[in-house]
């Protein structure tokens, strides 16, 4: 796997990537989502520069891959600590929490790999209280 500056947009990028393809597919309907959200001006890449990421994840994966396509999208626990690791400031942080909810929620169905995903990021990066804000900033 690849690795990245801290807290660079291409480690950003990746975090989203995985966001995308932790359900094993690329949905029309999630990178609708993030074009909608202009994620790529988001985390400081261009349209091409962000797409290129994906790409390379795809690629990182299908290297790692010993078996059946639903596993190449599963990162295993190291992997997935290594790359959470590459993001450490927090306002990044939360936008990518953000980024990534909106992602794996766009399709109206939150699968197994996504909620795996989402749920590494917020333990990982200890943002469990702001996940139960309550709405209004209350």
């Amino acid at each position: 796997m690849r690795s990245y500056p801290q807290n660079s947009p291409r480690a950003a990028a990746r975090i989203v990537a995985l966001a995308i393809l932790s359900d094993g597919n690329m949905c029309k309907t999630e990178l609708d989502m993030l074009d909608h959200l202009n994620a790529h001006e988001e985390l400081g890449l261009s349209k091409d520069e962000f797409h290129a990421v994906v790409h390379t994840f795809c690629e990182d994966l299908l290297a790692a891959a010993h078996s059946i396509w639903g596993d190449m999208c599963r990162v295993d626990p190291k992997t997935l600590t290594e790359l959470m690791a590459e993001i450490n400031d927090p306002e990044l942080r939360r936008k990518l929490v953000g980024l990534c909810a909106a992602v794996v929620e766009a399709d109206g169905h939150v699968a197994e790999g996504e909620s795996i995903v989402l749920g590494a990021a917020v333990e990982h990066w200890g943002l469990e209280h702001a996940m139960l804000k309550a709405p209004g900033g209350a």
